[in-house]
């Protein structure tokens, strides 16, 4: 089977801005002492995933989930290493990214299918299908920065998922909005993945990752910590599995 996602030694850092006053400044630059100090986010980071699996992304908040996804996406290059990808990439990364405040919802339907690489023909066929899954018409002709942060959530995932993508890469939009509409969510996930879609999953949630996801990857301050099945990624971090955690703690 070809491979979809290669991470080949990926390497990403960031500068991060000393805020000190001017004095401070000038006594540091008097003294040859950096303006800047260096954040390491990624650090050699390899794996492949082949068309049609899925792996959850776990760690704890800092750990560079959210950045390797970004790197995935295209979004952001590295430093070092290189990511290739195979297909359509549609990335739920950071919920409402893509929408326009003043447009309407209706509107932002079709800017956002764009984006993610859909004709005008296309978003007019799956249009209905698309607001009936956000459960959204009532607010299809209002200014989506009237919106709230679980109604971005149900719009921008519901065009999401009605794109013809290979690769869909899910970064916590399941933590935003109400449990019934997550359950929704997490389901159409199941149903993308079970049509041999190729899924990168970020959640802090043992078990949506087990339900999602064959494989898991740990990281930890910037590096891989643990890579195996999800189970077994999910017991490295001291999470309940699946079928430790209470039904009505699904969340």
């Amino acid at each position: 089977m070809a491979e979809a996602i290669i991470v080949e030694s990926v390497t990403k850092s960031f500068k991060l801005a000393n805020h000190q006053t001017i004095k401070r400044l000038a006594v540091n630059a008097a003294k040859r002492r950096p303006l800047s100090r260096t954040f390491t986010a990624l650090e050699d980071i390899s794996f492949k995933l082949e068309q049609g699996e899925s792996i959850g992304l776990m760690g704890l908040n800092g750990s560079g989930k959210s950045t390797l996804l970004k790197m995935i996406s295209g979004v952001m290059s590295p430093d070092r290493g290189q990511v290739l990808t195979r297909g359509r990439i549609a990335g739920l990364i950071e919920v409402g990214a893509g929408f326009h405040p003043e447009l309407s919802g209706r509107e932002n339907i079709y800017l956002n299918g764009a984006i993610l690489g859909m004709s005008e023909s296309e978003i007019d066929a799956k249009f209905d299908a698309i607001v009936e899954f956000s459960e959204m018409r009532q607010f299809l002709d209002s200014e989506v920065r009237h919106y709230s942060s679980g109604m971005f959530m149900r719009l921008a995932f519901a065009v999401a998922v009605h794109t013809e993508c290979d690769i869909f890469l899910i970064d916590e939009v399941l933590a935003v909005g109400d449990q019934p509409f997550r359950r929704k969510c997490l389901a159409r996930i199941q149903e993308l993945r079970d049509e041999g879609r190729t899924l990168v999953f970020v959640s802090h949630s043992a078990k949506q990752v087990q339900r999602v996801c064959t494989r898991g990857i740990v990281l930890t301050k910037g590096k891989v910590a643990f890579e195996g099945t999800s189970g077994e990624a999910v017991r490295y971090l001291g999470y309940e599995t699946e079928d430790e955690t209470d039904e009505a703690n699904d969340d």
